[in-house]
């Protein structure tokens, strides 16, 4: 699943295949791109932003495109077999005389000019692999709803950028809180160390081929994926229910024993919501 790590993964093997050359191909499969013509340009660098990627290229030019859930970039060598998928899933190809960048099932993909590169990503809050990361504006921006659960601000790309939805249930783990504890009464210990540890999470993965959280090798991950099996440290059975703001559900992993605060009861709407309670 891309997240920040996978998407500045992504990011560095453009880098690397395309940065620097001219290109000698370009076909760019959405309708409205269908004519642009990149062959002859020079790739100046491929840089991530939280989970965009922005391919700038000579002449003012900037390909954006998002991976979401499924989508991907390949590199292939001259006379290298193409393996990302089908033909038909291909939406994007850039080619030099050394390699070939082939983008598979991207949902998003638009040719920018670079000085209109905030149109794409000008909302997103701290980059947790930029040159911007801040983390005393992600921890406001996390705290400036303080009804909100965790698990759902820390998904907020506004708030920060690079967390997606195996980084979310890893860092309430190890935070010992569930996802559905309101941002706003989050202890204030816990408060204090979250943006340093989803960077951390974040920076150790980042040069990985298989993201790990717990440093046990074997079991790579605390809770996301591991439903109905024992949690590492208690050995109670982790559960999963959806979690979402009602237009976009996603699953979501926790250990009932060593995370405290609210959750789906068993046989319980998984899109149940929790807020705080108010006083009088």
């Amino acid at each position: 699943m891309p997240e920040g790590d996978t998407v500045w993964q992504a990011a560095k093997r453009l880098h690397g295949a395309l940065a620097g050359k001219a290109l000698t191909r370009s076909d760019l499969r959405v309708p409205k791109y269908a004519t642009a013509d990149l062959t002859g340009r020079t790739v100046l660098d491929v840089t991530p932003r939280g989970k965009h990627l922005l391919t700038r290229i000579e002449g003012g030019l900037t390909l954006h495109s998002h991976l979401r859930m499924d989508g991907s970039w390949k590199v292939y060598a001259d006379n290298q077999r193409w393996t990302g998928g089908p033909t038909h899933q291909i939406r994007a190809i850039l080619g030099n005389a050394d390699r070939t960048a082939v983008g598979y099932r991207l949902p998003v993909l638009e040719l920018l000019r670079t000085t209109d590169e905030h149109r794409a990503v000008g909302h997103l809050g701290p980059d947790l692999l930029g040159p911007d990361w801040d983390p005393d504006q992600a921890l406001a921006n996390l705290l400036a709803d303080s009804a909100r659960p965790l698990g759902e601000a820390l998904l907020d790309q506004r708030n920060l950028a690079g967390i997606g939805n195996v980084y979310k249930s890893e860092l309430c783990f190890l935070l010992g809180v569930t996802p559905w504890v309101p941002v706003g009464v989050l202890p204030a210990d816990r408060t204090a160390q979250l943006p340093a540890l989803a960077k951390k999470l974040l920076e150790i993965n980042r040069d990985r081929p298989i993201r790990a959280t717990t440093g046990r090798r074997g079991q790579d991950l605390f809770v996301y994926g591991r439903a109905r099996r024992p949690c590492l440290r208690c050995r109670t059975s982790i559960r999963v229910a959806d979690q979402g703001d009602g237009s976009r559900e996603r699953p979501t992993y926790w250990c009932p024993t060593c995370q405290q605060g609210p959750a789906p009861a068993p046989g319980t709407p998984a899109t149940q919501r929790f807020r705080p309670r108010t006083t009088p």
